[in-house]
């Protein structure tokens, strides 16, 4: 198994990417710090990633609040020892105009796709590289997306934020790449999930024009927990600092 004997922490773990990956790494042998503040998809989070074999610790947590992060942490270290991965999966989905962009949901969705991610690093990387070694990196795997690398129309907000995990992930990897942690990041273009169900309105987007890759296909969930894993392993050792599109080849084939 690609993860034995390693524990990851996952936030946005109730649902679409974040629990496709919690069952994924369970699978592959880590032990789960499952965090997301819909304690419902998280307990049925924790359930199939128990009735997979896998060990999980499931807890509340909002990603904007800073002491919750503090106290996740805690209890994390308190119960596995150690930290080897972080996937910092959370996020939302706003897409409007420029000028009917609200104050209050640029906030909001600021502070959980940005402050969120930067808190992540803030507090699990200290205990990441306590337990990294020169033959054992630690992984960080942040969610960015193909609008933090090129345009859209009304995604004002959602680009600045994911652009600037883009740019927090090369940041924090300079600084850690000589101290037995590397961090990366993802840029999925539109994954089947509920955040995405949500903005096509209910429609499957599979069926959606400009939700489908250059590839004729919509990246799904299982694409990213493949990628994610492969980030996450020591398969991936020599690879830091990058942001890696799943996207079908859409960013080459934007017009």
């Amino acid at each position: 198994m690609r993860l034995q004997g390693k524990v990851a922490f996952i936030t946005g773990a109730a649902s679409g990417m974040g629990r496709a990956c919690s069952i994924r790494f369970a699978k592959e042998g880590a032990k789960i710090i499952a965090c997301d503040i819909n304690d419902e998809g998280l307990a049925q989070t924790e359930k199939q990633v128990k009735e997979a074999g896998g060990e999980i610790l499931a807890l509340h947590l909002d990603v904007t609040k800073e002491e919750q992060w503090q106290s996740v942490a805690k209890k994390a270290a308190e119960r596995f020892g150690k930290i080897n991965i972080l996937f910092n999966s959370a996020g939302i989905l706003i897409s409007k105009p420029l000028v009917e962009t609200t104050l209050e949901e640029w906030n909001r969705l600021m502070a959980i796709n940005v402050t969120g991610t930067f808190l992540g690093m803030k507090h699990i990387i200290p205990l990441i590289e306590k337990s990294s070694s020169s033959k054992e990196f630690g992984s960080v795997i942040n969610v960015s997306s193909d609008a933090g690398l090129m345009g859209y129309v009304d995604y004002v907000l959602y680009g600045a934020s994911k652009g600037a995990v883009l740019m927090m992930t090369k940041d924090v990897a300079c600084e850690y790449a000589k101290r037995n942690v590397r961090v990366n990041c993802i840029n999925p273009s539109f994954t089947d999930t509920n955040m995405v169900r949500e903005l096509t309105e209910g429609e499957d987007p599979t069926k959606v024009a400009g939700y489908v890759t250059p590839m004729g296909r919509v990246v799904q969930v299982d694409d990213i927990a493949n990628l994610v894993v492969f980030l996450a392993s020591d398969e991936s050792a020599c690879i830091n600092g990058l942001p890696v599109s799943i996207d079908g080849g859409g960013v080459n084939f934007m017009e």
